[in-house]
């Protein structure tokens, strides 16, 4: 958790830098072309940097404040202080002003940030993390998952930026509760359901209650025990059938495979866990699997399916587990 949040840190850093060196008044192509690889490689970046956009954006909207305007004509009228000794002397009225001002912006932009954008939270890999919003609702990050919540008077709004969530929302009707993901928006006054963001896809799992789905060509309106796979590249979404508590087994700790592909469910098992599980052969990638294993237990998935299919394993690349026919 601590490195996760020590990453969205420094991609944080360096999306204000950008910004600051994007606003000089000399911006050569070289450094535009770094700009856009950078914002290109991951979500993560364009996502801070919008961010640090829209900051800024309102920075120049409290020059106008009428609060703070106030604070500073009070301290520009405010007499100077009695001088005091130094090899750099004192500062003057209208200095002492402009570093008030600056106080008063910083103060304000402090308590105004949460409000603005809303509070980041992100879990590291192999951890689940879960978290009780101020309006009664609680939330369950997946491994490796990231959301931004922002709770108003009138709205209450988490955009998931990656990876997956349970919510169980408490009831506020006069507060709608919506989740983004990518193209995709469920809304819900008071229900428990999961939200999973993909490459290309997002996944809406129904638990209790009832939600709407839009993203698709047309909203959807789930029912307990259904799911909506919103897919990005089609613009619509399929809705089908799910067993429930093999649905939620994720949020105890539990991977349930009914006759998977072996590659799917190892890419699922590789969420959990640094050491990725490596399939290089398509036809035995294609063979399916059936089982109940714990999350973050990747020896025991490998020594089950190498039991299983007579697989040899190698692990003698760096976090690599490559799992080969044998022979």
């Amino acid at each position: 958790m601590a490195d996760a949040a020590f990453e969205l840190k420094q991609i944080r850093d360096q999306a204000a830098s950008w910004y600051a060196r994007l606003n000089n008044t000399t911006i050569s192509t070289d450094t535009l072309r770094a700009f856009r690889e950078w914002r290109r490689t991951d979500e993560r970046h364009d996502e801070a940097y919008l961010e640090i956009e829209a900051f800024w954006k309102r920075v120049a909207q409290l020059e106008n404040d009428q609060e703070i305007q106030r604070a500073a004509g009070a301290a520009l009228e405010r007499p100077a202080e009695a001088p005091k000794t130094g090899p750099l002397g004192r500062p003057g009225g209208k200095s002492l002003a402009a570093a008030f001002f600056a106080l008063l912006l910083v103060a304000a932009l402090t308590l105004s940030w949460p409000r603005l954008f809303g509070e980041t939270y992100a879990s590291g890999v192999g951890e689940q993390r879960i978290l009780r919003l101020k309006d009664g609702s609680q939330l369950r990050l997946d491994t490796a998952s990231r959301v931004r919540v922002k709770l108003t008077d009138d709205a209450r709004r988490v955009r998931l930026l990656g990876g997956r969530a349970f919510f169980d929302v408490a009831h506020d009707p006069t507060r709608p509760f919506t989740v983004v993901a990518d193209g995709a928006s469920v809304t819900a006054l008071g229900t428990r359901f999961d939200v999973r963001r993909d490459t290309a896809d997002v996944t809406v799992t129904l638990f209790q209650g009832q939600v709407k789905v839009e993203g698709g060509e047309a909203p959807v309106v789930l029912q307990p025990g259904q799911r909506a796979i919103v897919t990005g590249a089609e613009s619509r979404s399929l809705v089908r059938s799910v067993n429930p508590a093999e649905a939620q087994s994720w949020t105890q700790g539990q991977l349930v495979f009914r006759q998977q592909t072996l590659g799917a469910a190892a890419a699922e098992v590789n969420r959990y866990s640094e050491a990725q599980v490596v399939i290089r052969d398509a036809d035995l990638a294609n063979r399916t699997v059936s089982g109940v294993f714990e999350s973050g237990d990747t020896d025991a998935f490998v020594a089950a399916v190498a039991d299983l299919f007579d697989l040899e394993v190698d692990r003698s690349q760096n976090e690599e587990i490559v799992l080969r026919r044998a022979g």
